[in-house]
């Protein structure tokens, strides 16, 4: 049974998580508006949505309220963000398209991965590459909104920011076909 303190704990988890998929398109618009006031506010807009990712699943394990609808809404909600601010990022020339393509076939390869697995009334747990490389996506597309700076080896900050994040991105995919592979086997349709 829960009590109402924990429907108010989920209540707040799940705020949390529509403000991130609320928040998506408008730092997609701000990005794609520029200019430095929109760039700042963007950013801004960009922390605190990275921020409810972190708080809620802090939260969420230690007010022990995760359930199967709050972690697919959770990770769908980051997937929103990163793709989101991404294809905003690329349209403005702040972001490489093959780098934003990796990014993102990584993560329908992921959640297709965890849907298979899933079918089977498996949980896929998060893997620590999972968890350095969704830090690491965000500091990079914090700093591709802004662009601070002057080029260091030929490149801005943000990418070389966003080469790390293509590099741990990959390193991630592989660790989770890696630890699924005996869960995946060829099945006939019936």
């Amino acid at each position: 049974m829960t009590t109402s303190g924990g429907f108010r704990s989920t209540r707040f988890l799940a705020y949390s998580t529509g403000l991130r998929i609320v928040l998506t398109p408008v730092i997609m618009g701000l990005c794609l508006a520029g200019g430095s006031t929109a760039e700042t506010i963007a950013v801004v807009l960009f922390f605190v949505a990275a921020g409810t990712d972190w708080v809620d699943g802090r939260l969420a394990r230690r007010w022990g309220v995760t359930t199967k609808l709050g972690s697919f809404l959770d990770t769908t909600a980051d997937k929103l963000l990163v793709t989101g601010v991404l294809f905003a990022l690329v349209s403005v020339d702040r972001a490489s398209p093959w780098i934003a393509g990796l990014i993102i076939c990584r993560e329908i390869v992921i959640m297709g991965l965890r849907g298979v697995i899933a079918a089977d009334g498996t949980v896929m747990k998060p893997s620590p590459w999972g968890k350095i490389k969704t830090a690491v996506q965000f500091l990079a597309i914090a700093l591709a909104i802004v662009r601070l700076g002057d080029p260091i080896g030929g490149l801005y900050l943000d990418q070389w920011a966003m080469l790390a994040a293509a590099v741990i991105t990959v390193a991630s995919a592989v660790d989770y076909l890696h630890r699924s592979a005996s869960s995946l086997s060829l099945r006939t349709l019936p």
